[in-house]
């Protein structure tokens, strides 16, 4: 019975990661609320130059200019967030659970499901009012690469869908 419905695929550049005899379960971006900082950055941002743009500080335009290029500069770091949020993937297989990030230097974190001892999520007040959480995983006292992934949505489900894996029915 599968938890998690595999509509979402990922594309040819996560795809390119898994190996022949693997199975993609699921894969998933991280929840939007990663997004949440550049937002509230940007919005405020913007209320601040517009303040400040209405306002006798700024006697010359060469200042008003400076103001709203450092509005553009904070814009700019937004669009490049959410372009890099748009090519990161969480991906549980088979055998594996896979976190690529990055929007030019490509990282990839791997952790064998065979190597997880301990696995657990955690949900903030905000993360379960906003549905996501984060995965803890150890391995037998190893430091692994991927031993937290932060905001995951739906941790519920995709935690037993991990565990499933992990400890699949023998009948």
């Amino acid at each position: 019975m599968r938890l998690v419905a595999p509509t979402n695929r990922a594309p040819a550049s996560v795809n390119r990661y898994l190996l022949p005899h693997e199975q993609d379960v699921v894969t998933i971006r991280r929840h939007p609320a990663v997004l949440m900082v550049p937002v509230s950055a940007v919005l405020g941002a913007l209320i601040f130059a517009g303040i400040v743009s209405n306002t006798p500080l700024v006697a010359s335009s060469a200042v008003l200019a400076v103001i709203w290029w450092l509005w553009l500069l904070v814009l700019v770091w937004f669009v490049w967030r959410v372009a890099e949020w748009s090519v990161d993937y969480f991906v549980i297989t088979s055998a594996r659970l896979l976190l690529t990030t990055g929007l030019i230097t490509r990282q990839v974190n791997m952790m064998p499901l065979s190597k997880v001892t301990d696995m657990r999520f955690e949900r903030s007040l905000v993360g379960r009012f906003l549905g996501y959480g984060t995965f803890v995983m150890e391995s037998a006292g190893q430091d692994q690469a991927l031993s937290r992934i932060h905001f995951v949505p739906y941790p519920e489900q995709l935690y037993l869908e991990v565990v499933g894996l992990i400890f699949p029915d023998k009948n």
